[in-house]
């Protein structure tokens, strides 16, 4: 993704929802307290506890239990106010009211830039453009913050801006749900399910019901956290919660279709089906029927961010002269469309390699929108639907499998400076491995010669520019990104990518510019260290990062790194592990193995992901009779080579486990970490 377009949707006359008695007097009892300051300096009344205490009196004044109200904040923000600024679906405060007709432009994302999201030299380069959806009623999910508007009285601009608003607000709307299901107002959670299910906007039973589940696992477990506004929230567990699940029955929401969805019984998931379709002149879309993974293993999920709303993004994935994916992922609720069978290949991550052995995950979201942040519902959602196909198809979790369309590297050097930037610094990538059960830590002794790249999301906040004007700084935010340098010191130069600008340009903190900077779970041998500043071998040099102890942007770690073999001064780096030419039989024309501009050199380290056979799918044409996989006696070996991934011939390189940094003994219980051939 790299810049904006026009939204696709549109806002429209709110629906006026049926207000029940007492709503607004309650709203005229809150509005005074709100803003009051505590009267009492016990702990619960500090400065740090106001937002608790919003809660509090949000729940008494609407008849809501303050759990319940905790519960469903915590789903959708956790807790979290993000600078009053607006979710990728338009939504504002702790409880993500929605106002979409505030929401940001978006930019298709397959339909920008120079990437092919094919990636496959055989076929003509496929630069498709978006047909954006015509104007269309906004859904209820997206005018929440009109609704209790309505429900309280208190100002749209109240509810975007104050968080004890906000939170107000979705107390009324939470009681508003309840009424209609005609349901009392209890102060008893168990009866709250229905009212939980219809406030995550869902249209369908599935994804309501899956919500709601959620919310009732965070009641049972509890939890504490300070939010991104210093705010600390205490959420009391109560493992013997039984919610009473009767009510969502007569809620009225339509039943989501399911057949044929591949998607793990935990998530609420509908069949959308892109086409494969003939338009003429030999052209099909927008994917290849395959036979995966009989025919080639699936290695790798490509988690991408959409650059539109939900709505339009459906519309374009069921476009056959259009792109295609295998999943869409819904911000408001977590709800998962499924476009394109496993089995088959969707054109996707602008690699025909990573095409060919992967499933591709498209999240809605803004790359060059720090504050358009995700829900916890789809982050949640996502680890599930990752978790199962890494289970079912072998797939290890880590960021050599796990890639971000950023990640992919370009297939020749000139489509290098093309590809894809999505999703982004602003994806939180530590917190969506602890969903995903495999958080990132430590894994060896201080001073190890590996390092995982591991900041503080909330407390990393590099300096980027270009997210809506060229040039100039983006909202400060938290990043999973830490940025590189060509010196020990902030005054050295950014580290340069020559497969980025070829003549040697400098680097930029521009938000799409990967060229000096590492991403969190990515790991990298050490190089060096001076102070409270560690290198790393990066595309061929040592890069420099800020380190320090008492708050490090890396942990130690270890594992297999490869290092040219004796004799050679340096190998060749590849986008893309292709079969030599012999391997190839009639009919399928051979591919070009065709090196990037990069060039890994005698004592440069890096760390392996997997050690495969040259591969290639040959699929030119609709009929299927004439696809072919071939697979050649060349092996490589996958590697984290700059912020991108990368590949090498394994008769190039020695492989060997990482020990300590200088010469030292192999950390405890040392062994042959990770996978390192699939066949």
């Amino acid at each position: 993704m790299r810049g904006s377009a026009t939204d696709p949707r549109r806002a429209a006359g709110p629906r006026r929802p049926r207000r029940g008695a007492g709503v607004v007097a309650a709203a005229a009892l809150m509005l005074p307290l709100l803003g009051a300051a505590p009267s009492d300096a016990g702990p619960d009344d500090s400065a740090d506890g106001r937002l608790q205490q919003a809660f509090e009196r949000a729940a008494a004044a609407y008849d809501v239990p303050q759990s319940v109200l905790l519960g469903v904040s915590y789903l959708q923000s956790r807790w979290d106010a993000h600078g009053s600024a607006p979710s990728v679906s338009g939504g504002y405060g702790p409880m993500h009211l929605t106002d979409a007709r505030t929401a940001l432009a978006t930019a298709p994302h397959h339909s920008e830039g120079s990437e092919d999201p094919r990636g496959d030299d055989a076929r003509p380069a496929l630069l498709p453009e978006a047909k954006l959806p015509q104007s269309a009623e906004l859904p209820a999910r997206l005018r929440t913050l009109t609704q209790a508007a309505e429900l309280t009285g208190i100002s749209a601009e109240d509810l975007r801006t104050d968080p004890a608003a906000n939170v107000a607000g979705g107390a009324a709307l939470l009681a508003a749900a309840q009424r209609e299901l005609g349901e009392p107002l209890s102060d008893d959670p168990a009866g709250w399910y229905g009212a939980v299910a219809r406030f995550s906007g869902a249209d369908d039973a599935a994804t309501a019901a899956r919500y709601a589940d959620d919310v009732y696992d965070v009641l049972r477990t509890g939890l504490q956290r300070r939010t991104d506004a210093g705010q600390r929230v205490t959420l009391a567990a109560q493992p013997g919660l039984v919610p009473d699940t009767a009510p969502l029955r007569s809620a009225g929401l339509r039943a989501a279709d399911t057949e044929g969805t591949e998607c793990p019984a935990t998530v609420s998931c509908e069949w959308i089906p892109a086409p494969y379709e003939e338009f003429g002149d030999g052209d099909y879309g927008n994917h290849d029927l395959g036979s995966r993974p009989a025919s080639q293993d699936i290695d790798y999920i490509v988690v991408h961010d959409t650059e539109g709303a939900w709505e339009g993004v459906l519309d374009m994935v069921q476009d056959p002269t259009y792109v295609s994916w295998n999943y869409s992922l819904r911000s408001t609720d977590g709800h998962i469309a499924q476009h394109v069978k496993a089995k088959d290949v969707a054109w996707h991550a602008g690699n025909w390699y990573v095409n060919a052995k992967s499933i591709g995950l498209e999240h809605e979201g803004f790359l060059t929108s720090p504050d358009a942040w995700y829900t916890e519902a789809m982050y949640r959602s996502s680890a599930r639907l990752v978790k199962y196909l890494a289970k079912k198809y072998g797939i290890p979790l880590d960021r050599q499998h796990i890639l971000g369309h950023d990640t992919v590297p370009g297939t020749t050097t000139a489509t290098i400076p093309g590809m894809h930037t999505d999703p982004g610094p602003y994806w939180d990538w530590r917190h969506y491995f602890t969903l995903l059960g495999r958080p990132f830590g430590p894994t060896a002794r201080a001073g190890s010669g590996m390092v995982t790249i591991l900041p503080d999301y909330a407390a990393n906040r590099p300096e980027y520019t270009g997210c809506t004007t060229p040039g100039a700084p983006c909202a400060t935010h938290g990043s999973s990104a830490v940025r590189l340098y060509s010196g020990p010191g902030e005054t050295y130069p950014l580290i340069k990518d020559i497969g980025l600008r070829p003549g040697g340009g400098d680097s930029t903190t521009g938000v799409n510019d990967l060229g000096s900077r590492v991403s969190t779970g990515q790991q990298f041998a050490v190089a060096g260290r001076q102070g409270e500043w560690t290198a790393i071998w990066y595309l061929g040099q040592k890069a420099w990062f800020r380190n320090p102890p008492k708050a490090p942007t890396a942990v130690p770690a270890k594992g297999l790194v490869i290092t040219p073999r004796s004799g050679m001064d340096s190998v060749p780096v590849y986008g893309r592990a292709y079969p030599e030419a012999s391997a190839y039989p009639a009919g399928v024309p051979a591919q070009s193995v065709s090196p990037l501009p990069y060039k890994l050199l005698n004592g440069q380290k890096y760390v392996v992901g997997d050690k495969v056979p040259g591969e290639y799918y040959y699929a030119v044409t609709f009929a299927t009779d004439g696809h072919r996989v071939v697979v050649g006696k060349d092996m490589y070996y996958e590697i984290q080579f700059g912020h991108r991934v990368a590949f090498v011939r394994a008769a190039d390189v020695k492989l060997s486990f990482q020990r300590l940094s200088p010469a030292g003994t192999a950390p405890p219980g040392a062994a042959s970490a990770g996978r390192t051939d699939r066949r």
